[in-house]
């Protein structure tokens, strides 16, 4: 993990690549548990016997899923001090270019591609990259944007 002091030193380290994370492993319980609190239960995701005859051998987690796990991936990467706190603003861009296999490691890399002064505080942008243990292409790549209210 890399500690910036304040908000000044994440902005000197635009252009610089943070992780990656430690592997995290992908249960069939977490993706149950996740289609339980989103109604999502298609049978890719929850049917183990129905999605081993399936187009990916096996239950997948969801994009969504993946995703969600963005929030613990950048605590592991970063920590901005000397700030109010930080806020989710939200997402540029997100694909999922590949399916996260239930049983499969996950972990991510990300890049400070911005940071910017806004009437708010700062708008940092981490282009965000969920890699697959042993696969070629990612789970999930996602632009996020954070909004850092500084110490008043």
């Amino acid at each position: 993990m890399r500690t910036f002091a304040n908000v000044q030193e994440l902005k000197a380290a635009v252009g610089e690549s943070f992780g990656p994370t430690e592997w995290r492993t992908v249960t069939q319980d977490q993706v149950n548990l996740f289609a339980d609190a989103t109604d999502d239960h298609q049978w890719i995701h929850v049917d183990v016997e129905k999605a081993k005859e399936g187009p990916f051998g096996g239950t997948i987690a969801h994009g969504y899923l993946t995703l969600s796990l963005l929030p613990s991936f950048m605590f592991s990467m970063i920590k901005v001090e000397g700030i109010a706190m930080g806020v989710n603003y939200g997402l540029n861009k997100v694909r999922f270019p590949r399916p996260v296999p239930v049983g499969g490691r996950v972990r991510a890399v990300g890049e400070l591609t911005d940071v910017k002064g806004t009437p708010a505080g700062y708008l940092a942008n981490l282009k965000v990259t969920i890699e697959i243990e042993g696969e070629k292409r990612p789970a999930c790549i996602a632009e996020t944007l954070s909004l850092y209210v500084p110490a008043p």
